[in-house]
C-alpha cells in the first residue's frame, strides 16, 4: 500500500533528506522509509509538506497540467489594501512572468501563529499584517516573488493546505499519516 505523509515542516529545514554540512534536512525527523518530498517547500518557508513513496501521484501532485491549490498564509511588511489584494488576485508580473489569478485575502481575524525561531525582521514604523493565497501553480518563491511585485514582501511564509489537506494544529516538525483521499 503506497503511503502518503502530512509533514509540518520547520523553519530552516532544506524540503530533502540529503544537504550540505550543518544543513538541517528531513532525515532528522523520523519519516517512513522510502518516501520522498512531492514537491517543495523553501528552507525559509514553513508548513505543509507531502511525502509519499507512490511515483505516480507525486508525479500527478506536482504536473502543472493538474493546478491543484495551495493556500499559504504570509506574513507582510505593511497592510494590503483591498486595490492591492485585487491585484495579487489578478495575477502581478514577476521576473518578466505574469502569474495565473489566484485567491488573496486578509486574513480577519489575523491569526495567532507562535513565533518563529529566529524571528522576523521587525521595524517599529511598518507594520505587517497576515494574507492568505491560494494558487493553482508552484514557480519557485512564487508567494514571496508576487507580494514584493505588489510592493508588500514577505517576512513569513506558511503553506497552510495543499487540495483539501490542510495543516491542521499538527506542530513544527510532527508528521501524520493520512488518506490520498484526504488530499484529492
Amino acid at each position: 500500500m503506497p503511503r502518503y505523509i502530512a509533514f509540518h515542516k520547520p523553519y530552516g529545514v532544506l524540503s530533502q533528506f540529503t544537504g550540505e554540512d550543518g544543513q538541517r534536512t528531513l532525515a532528522e525527523f523520523a519519516l517512513p522509509l522510502g518516501v520522498y518530498a512531492a514537491g517543495r517547500l523553501d528552507m525559509d518557508s514553513e508548513g505543509l509538506l507531502l511525502l509519499s513513496d507512490d511515483g505516480p501521484f507525486i508525479k500527478r501532485l506536482l504536473d502543472p497540467e493538474n493546478g491543484h491549490e495551495r493556500t499559504y498564509w504570509a506574513q507582510v511588511e505593511g497592510e494590503p489594501a483591498d486595490a492591492d489584494l485585487k491585484r495579487l488576485s489578478n495575477g502581478v508580473v514577476f521576473r518578466g512572468y505574469r502569474s495565473r489569478p489566484c485567491r488573496a485575502e486578509k486574513i480577519i481575524p489575523q491569526p495567532d501563529v507562535p513565533p518563529r525561531e529566529p524571528p522576523i525582521r521587525f521595524r517599529k514604523s511598518i507594520p505587517t499584517c497576515w494574507i492568505r493565497l491560494t494558487l493553482t501553480e508552484g514557480k519557485n518563491r512564487q508567494v514571496r516573488r508576487m507580494t514584493a511585485a505588489a510592493g508588500f514582501p514577505t517576512l513569513r511564509l506558511i503553506r497552510q493546505a495543499i487540495g483539501r489537506l490542510s495543516l491542521g494544529d499538527l506542530p513544527p516538525g510532527m508528521w501524520r499519516e493520512v488518506q490520498k483521499s484526504d488530499i484529492f
